[in-house]
């Protein structure tokens, strides 16, 4: 079998085992820690009348409720790998991180809402899980990766950008576009290009009562949002998506965490395209930050 073969067959084991054998470590499993799926799950749609005419600290309260209790797409939780390789200096570094196919949405896989929230609900979601949310540079990497990138769907600005009815609105939408790619590109299948990504950014240190958001590229690879900082963190509307990276990866054969990655002086290189390493991956997720 020659080399080209052996990784084919490797990345078919990450997808569907959700382990990776890395040099010098055995076993090492690459998948977030989501609890098994429910005997009952709520639909998508059920699910977001239920919290319709909630404050948003009891939307998000009822959401992690439902992330913690494994109610999200049984197709969300098989992580899809990402490569990136680089020459920086003289050494050539590979890297591979794991990412969830789509975004983070409640529900089953063919009734589920992809659930808009704040940064900090997006922040405890992935701690909880271990993962990490992406980085400017790693949302390019994952749209360029994306089996199924879709076209963009926005609605015209309001003031009801920001309601649940639009949520709804905008998911019905992307579930149409999605299900019309269901047969060449089934459940699980990278997809891009329906939300702008909450994100995170060495903005963060000296913004950290912000939301920082970026993407929803256009098919040509444009994205309609650069990086920006100007909404307040409790801030949310239709448009925002959260997509779960796990924070353990792969860096020439060898594992190591994202985190890890980000904060060195060289290394950052990689999947961040701001200057210098981050100062904080993470969101501040007190209570204090809701309105």
């Amino acid at each position: 079998m020659n080399c080209s073969n052996q990784k084919k067959n490797l990345i078919v084991l990450i997808i569907c085992f959700g382990f990776f054998t890395v040099s010098g470590s055995g076993e090492e499993k690459f998948e977030l820690k989501i609890n098994p799926h429910p005997v009952s799950t709520v639909s998508g749609a059920a699910f977001a009348r239920s919290i319709e005419t909630l404050e948003l600290e009891e939307r998000e309260t009822e959401i992690l409720e439902k992330v913690r209790a494994g109610n999200i797409p049984s197709f969300l939780k098989n992580l899809v790998p990402v490569e990136t390789v680089a020459d920086i200096g003289q050494k050539r570094y590979a890297l591979t991180f794991f990412v969830m196919p789509d975004y983070l949405s409640i529900g089953s896989d063919m009734d589920h809402f992809q659930m808009p929230m704040t940064p900090m609900l997006a922040q405890k979601i992935a701690d909880e899980l271990g993962g990490i949310l992406p980085t400017r540079k790693m949302v390019d990497l994952i749209w360029d990766a994306a089996a199924l990138k879709l076209t963009p769907q926005p609605i015209p600005p309001s003031p009801d950008m920001v309601t649940m009815g639009v949520f709804l609105d905008h998911n019905d939408l992307v579930l149409a576009s999605r299900m019309a790619a269901i047969e060449k590109y089934p459940l699980g299948s990278l997809v891009s290009g329906t939300q702008k990504d909450i994100i995170i950014s060495n903005r963060l240190a000296s913004k950290p009562d912000k939301v920082i958001i970026y993407g929803w590229h256009h098919p040509n690879g444009e994205p309609i949002q650069p990086l920006y900082s100007g909404h307040v963190n409790w801030y949310t509307d239709y448009s925002h998506g959260v997509r779960v990276v796990l924070n353990k990866c792969i860096l020439n054969d060898s594992a190591t965490t994202i985190e890890q990655i980000l904060s060195d002086p060289v290394l950052h290189q990689l999947i961040s395209d701001e200057n210098g390493p981050m100062e904080t991956t993470h969101y501040d997720t007190s209570w204090s930050n809701y309105p």
